[in-house]
């Protein structure tokens, strides 16, 4: 029981940072939204600050078992459609995924008032997925499916207009569908592009 009340002051926590950001969000109308009295609270978590520390250590867990990690690699693809299959399934669930993306609305907010948060939004937006994409990149130049370059550049220039991408649905959700459907033309020109062919 205490278990379960402990993970819905979590959730709650998320939607009302996701929101609010910290500041915003106010201990006694955290718990009275759960049914909760403040004093309740404290039976679980020392304060607000320990809620949103024990908050991205869930987050980072969550998001590293789901979508991956320079520590939790994808495998690399066998060709250029898996490629594409494997980018449109992660891309899929980073938009999707409810908790994901409050995720992302917690770290954009809180980046410029928490250090951790700062470090966590840049891995996530931008260092995380170039390291990831790195060994894939050059996995798949062992396998001849792209000409031989940097890895790590060839992996920014592919992320970089996909997280673009996604910030965009997270900020005009409204322009989902039409996001998607131009992160997939991309992956499908930067194969065109840096693939390597039955003619060369």
């Amino acid at each position: 029981m205490a278990k379960d009340t402990k993970e819905r002051i979590l959730a709650a926590a998320l939607d009302m940072f996701s929101q609010n950001g910290y500041a915003g969000t106010n201990v006694r109308e955290l718990t009275a939204s759960l049914g909760l009295v403040k004093s309740s609270m404290y039976k679980h978590f020392e304060s607000k600050e320990e809620i949103w520390n024990r908050l991205l250590d869930e987050m980072i867990a969550y998001y590293g078992e789901r979508f991956g990690s320079p520590e939790h690699l994808p495998p690399v693809p066998d060709s250029a459609e898996a490629l594409v299959s494997m980018t449109m399934r992660m891309v899929d669930l980073t938009i999707h995924d409810e908790k994901i993306v409050k995720t992302r609305k917690v770290l954009t907010i809180e980046q410029f008032r928490d250090e951790r948060a700062r470090a966590l939004a840049t891995k996530h937006f931008l260092t995380g997925l170039r390291d990831m994409f790195t060994p894939v990149f050059a996995g798949m130049m062992e396998k001849g499916l792209l000409r031989r370059d940097d890895p790590a550049a060839l992996a920014f220039a592919y992320t970089a207009p996909i997280s673009a991408l996604i910030h965009l649905c997270d900020r005009e959700p409204e322009k989902t569908d039409a996001a998607m459907a131009q992160i997939e033309a991309f992956s499908r020109h930067f194969i065109k592009t840096y693939g390597v062919t039955d003619n060369g």
